[in-house]
């Protein structure tokens, strides 16, 4: 028997709200964090807008020592220690430089690329042949698992500690991994999420890819328009999600807070066959994934009752509806509510799952859907599939008990994961 996981602790950190109170208002009351950075209008960008999380020295300050701080230039490791010891507290545990080590609690922290502003500095710097100036950070700061080593140093996790990089569906991917690991009793807890950094040094290829918008640089918070048939590209975003994962034995035993059930998921690859390319997914494989996820989770179709979609606000934002139609065998009337997460806070890249299986969490707990904004004019091949009711505008209070999200990465990879109201 596989031991049931549970989520015991929340952390986020968001363009539209940093940390998970200010984080559910925003959700529920359709908040946009994307603004205008007049940054990528100097650097000749397409799109000038984006989403950053609004973090103060102040803020970093609680987080942080001087010492860590000196030196440091490294947006996602600062997004995601932020949100993962928020959830590490949120979970009911403390932080203590002298605790002996936790054997039980083990780390997948994602990212995509780490440290690029730090890395742009050291490049200078070695160009102009200051080596020796380069500081003991770097390479903490660059490397990929930067993340989960700074976070794992900070709370002394001494279970599986590693980072994983899969594009978009890094922190979804995350959160599987760390499931597994408590399913089969190899931890008892395990922080899980992703981060990403922000700025033109991550964002420029994707400008030259000419997939982000370049319609509302003077309109920001109506940039990001996931199926909607005036969608002209994604915007892009930055931040942090953390979950804490437990078995429930071991919620139960310290009497924790518990958010809700993870039942199971999947994870796959389109292979770049079928239509799948570096760039787009095989929606056989995407379908596949999504079915393999219920039958890992114990559900079948019906019993999904909510979807927070991958929906980018690019041109494949009606082939990922209709390919959620042709896995669950549902549309019209009949489909589940759905919606995007990226309209409120732009596509965060390798922070997107994790950003957004905090947010489903959010409204599994609290029983409501969050409202997608900017697609009042859905996208008609949307239309055509989807009762115009199952893409609320405003937000939704009712009652349901799961929720399934979805996360498709470049390089045709995908993972998707269903979330269940908790009972005994």
């Amino acid at each position: 028997m596989k031991n049931r996981v549970v989520i015991t602790g929340l952390g986020v950190v968001a363009p539209n709200g940093v940390g998970v109170a200010k984080f559910t208002e925003a959700l529920k009351n359709g908040t946009s964090g994307i603004t205008f950075h007049q940054q990528l209008k100097d650097l000749n960008f397409s799109c000038q807008i984006g989403g950053i999380p609004n973090i103060s020295e102040a803020l970093q300050s609680k987080y942080f020592t001087d010492l860590q701080l000196r030196g440091f230039n490294s947006s996602g490791i600062l997004y995601g220690c932020i949100a993962g010891i928020d959830a590490w507290k949120d979970a009911g545990f403390n932080i203590n430089a002298e605790s002996e080590l936790d054997a039980d609690t083990g780390l997948i922290f994602g990212t995509g690329t780490s440290g690029v502003e730090k890395f742009r500095e050291a490049i200078y710097k070695l160009d102009e042949g200051n080596v020796r100036r380069l500081g003991s950070t770097v390479v903490l700061q660059t490397m990929t698992s930067g993340v989960s080593a700074y976070l794992s140093g900070m709370l002394g996790l001494g279970n599986q500690v590693t980072t994983n990089s899969s594009a978009c569906s890094t922190g979804t991917e995350a959160l599987l991994m760390g499931l597994e690991r408590i399913q089969h009793g190899k931890a008892k807890r395990m922080l899980v999420g992703s981060c990403s950094d922000h700025g033109p040094y991550v964002w420029g290829g994707f400008d030259a890819m000419r997939v982000m918008t370049y319609k509302h640089n003077d309109s920001p918070k109506e940039g990001s328009r996931p199926m909607s048939a005036t969608a002209s590209g994604f915007v892009p975003g930055s931040g942090a999600g953390a979950l804490v994962l437990e078995s429930l034995d071991s919620a139960l035993k310290r009497g924790a807070t518990i958010y809700a059930e993870v039942l199971g998921g999947a994870v796959n690859s389109g292979g770049q066959r079928q239509g799948g390319t570096l760039t787009a997914p095989n929606p056989t494989a995407v379908q596949h994934c999504i079915v393999k996820a219920m039958e890992n989770s114990g559900v079948v179709a019906h019993d999904i009752d909510v979807i927070n979609g991958h929906l980018t606000a690019t041109s494949k934002d009606g082939l990922e509806v209709e390919n959620w139609t042709k896995a669950l065998h549902r549309k019209g009337n009949e489909f589940p509510y759905i919606n995007s997460t990226k309209s409120l806070v732009g596509h965060c890249l390798a922070a997107a799952g994790a950003i957004e299986c905090v947010a489903s969490v959010i409204q599994l707990k609290k029983q409501f859907i969050a409202p997608n904004i900017n697609c009042e004019d859905i996208l008609p091949e949307i239309a055509a599939l989807v009762h115009f009711e199952k893409i609320p505008q405003q937000k939704i209070e009712t009652t349901f008990n799961t929720i399934i999200k979805a996360s498709f990465g470049f390089g045709d990879v995908n993972a998707c994961v269903v979330f269940k109201k908790f009972t005994l």
